[in-house]
């Protein structure tokens, strides 16, 4: 069984991440999405919502899993066994990053692959940090969610 997993915060989850974790669909037999839990990071939305949310959006689809978990992202990997992660590229910043961490979690990882996929460009101007702006700000963030979720 061909399992990737799609780390991070999902603080919140956008429609950047749903449009990647869609497109990775036919690639793999289980996708887990996989909020990452650091305990000295200040976040918005609770965990449980964030979950919440994200299986919200993939309710009709039985290939993706929400999972939870603390420490590397490499062990998490190998505790599910997962060969693969996931990551989207928005620009040659995130290539530049996800490039060094990449060949890190292969080393700490066993042999982990990550697969890129590039973010479609209506998704590659905006990240979870802009939209928790826009919300913080007062603005309406629905533009960058999916229909799931609903912040007020």
């Amino acid at each position: 069984m061909k399992t990737a997993v799609f780390p991070g915060s999902f603080d919140p989850f956008t429609k950047g991440h749903e449009e990647l974790v869609k497109r990775a669909i036919p690639l793999f037999d289980k996708i887990i999405v996989a909020i990452g839990i650091n305990s000295n990071k200040k976040y918005l939305f609770p965990l449980e919502q964030r979950r919440e949310w994200i299986e919200d959006v993939f309710k009709d689809d039985p290939s993706v899993f929400v999972d939870q978990y603390e420490g590397l992202t490499a062990h998490y990997c190998q505790k599910v066994k997962a060969k693969y992660l996931l990551r989207g590229l928005r620009n040659a910043s995130d290539f530049d990053y996800e490039k060094t961490i990449s060949q890190l979690n292969a080393i700490v990882g066993g042999g982990l692959e990550t697969i890129f996929l590039i973010s479609e460009p209506q998704y590659s101007h905006f990240s979870s940090t802009i939209v928790r702006e826009i919300i913080k700000g007062g603005g309406d963030a629905s533009p960058f969610l999916p229909k799931e979720i609903q912040i007020k």
